[in-house]
């Protein structure tokens, strides 16, 4: 049996460009996908915090030390420039796997600098 587990997080992207007339799919700077692992063409789900929408779409890689993501396509329409975003990808693993698996997760700051990395969400008190 397999089960799907969170494999890496890009937290409080801030989306750079809406790009209604292009080929779908989101441009991440492609030192961003190379920290993530994530790699180009890797369905990708993106989480909008500013309204809530939520959509599945691929990754493609964007210029280097651009800081660039950039929401294309029909996606468009669910994200604006300025939006902040959590974009997550997801991976299958097996029973072997799930005890040593940790995510590797990417905490962004203003222009999507890196402000810190990790690779555990922090436990959620009451």
């Amino acid at each position: 049996m397999y089960t799907v587990m969170l494999k890496a997080k890009l937290h409080m992207a801030r989306v750079t460009h809406a790009v209604l007339n292009y080929e779908g799919s989101c441009a991440i700077d492609g030192e961003l996908l190379d920290m993530a692992s994530i790699r180009e063409n890797e369905q990708i789900q993106i989480y909008n915090v500013e309204n809530g929408q939520r959509f599945t779409t691929y990754a493609i890689r964007g210029e280097e030390g651009s800081r660039i993501i950039s929401v294309n396509g029909a996606a468009a329409h669910l994200a604006s420039v300025q939006d902040r975003v959590i974009i997550c990808s997801y991976a299958h693993y097996n029973e072997s796997e799930l005890d040593n698996h940790k995510p590797t997760l990417i905490y962004l700051q203003e222009g999507n600098q890196v402000s810190h990395t990790s690779h555990a969400i922090p436990v959620q008190v009451a």
